[in-house]
């Protein structure tokens, strides 16, 4: 099938991609830099979309605001783009009024881990039915590279130029700890692990976490070494162990030359959902209440 696109210019002939039912393609190119892992995160999901055996109409994709949070303006999906840090606290709503949908949050390290660390941990905590995506690039890319919760100890950006003093969040260790029915690592040169773990976190019953190491080349990338778009898929390539029984409390990232990037499904278990629980309770007050009359 061949479909006309205009771009500022003269109309280009495309043929049509499978993915283009999910994607808006028309909003394309995209507005991330050259070697930035978001996309690669998008097109995994959107192949696990098609994978799932879920209907479209189903899926609700729900971001907030920096780099990663443009996601939901690029997918043929109902789609919210939410305040700085709420996007969990809005997804939390939506999963509560309407527990049949298949609602997937994906955001950056600065909107989930720090503006909406509390969101977060307390989702994990009561084990809310949704799919959670962290896209880690290490910084805040999109306001030009300011250092924030997962800056490994070290690491240099615009706002810690002598290296960073504080210590970083180990983010899957701080979500499997909190209650997470599921918790998994991998990055962004792990392009068929997170396509296949977005399929099972969507089969999961409960609160569901993957955090995807990406590259970010114009800020962090080029005070840590990694000035070309391949320079950090190569270290990911040359430094990562899968390893899924693995000790989360020793997985932090630290991106020195010498160190290993632990990756994996670390975490995968059963527990009542958030919403089974509000329905349980439901049933017994409307029970107790009917006894009454």
């Amino acid at each position: 099938m061949i479909s006309q696109v205009k771009r500022g210019g003269p109309e280009v002939k495309v043929q049509h991609h499978v993915n283009d039912d999910v994607i808006r393609s028309e909003r394309l190119p995209n507005i991330w830099c050259p070697g930035c892992g978001i996309g690669i995160v998008v097109g995994a999901y959107v192949r696990a979309i098609q994978k799932s055996g879920i209907p479209r109409d189903r899926h609700v994709s729900i971001s907030g605001i920096g780099c990663t949070g443009r996601v939901s303006g690029y997918l043929n999906l109902d789609s919210y783009h939410t305040t700085h840090g709420r996007a969990i606290a809005f997804a939390t709503g939506m999963a509560v009024v309407r527990p049949e949908l298949e609602i997937t949050v994906i955001a950056g390290d600065g909107d989930l881990g720090v503006i909406g660390g509390n969101h977060l941990i307390h989702a994990a905590r009561r084990n809310v039915d949704m799919n959670v995506i962290m896209v880690n690039n290490f910084n805040y890319g999109m306001t030009g590279g300011q250092h924030g919760g997962t800056t490994p100890l070290g690491a240099k950006t615009h706002t810690s130029p002598y290296g960073n003093v504080e210590t970083p969040f180990n983010v899957p260790y701080l979500v499997a700890a909190s209650g997470a029915s599921f918790v998994a690592r991998w990055t962004a040169l792990h392009v068929r692990q997170v396509t296949a773990a977005i399929r099972r976190m969507m089969e999961v019953k409960g609160f569901a976490f993957m955090e995807v190491l990406s590259p970010c080349p114009p800020t962090f990338g080029e005070f840590n070494g990694f000035p070309e778009a391949l320079d950090m898929m190569n270290y990911f390539r040359d430094k990562s162990v899968v390893d899924n029984d693995a000790d989360l409390s020793k997985i932090g990232v630290t991106v020195r030359p010498d160190d290993q990037v632990v990756v994996g499904n670390f975490v995968d278990r059963r527990r009542p959902t958030y919403q089974e629980l509000l329905s349980e309770l439901r049933t017994k007050v409307e029970a107790k209440e009917a006894s009454k009359k």
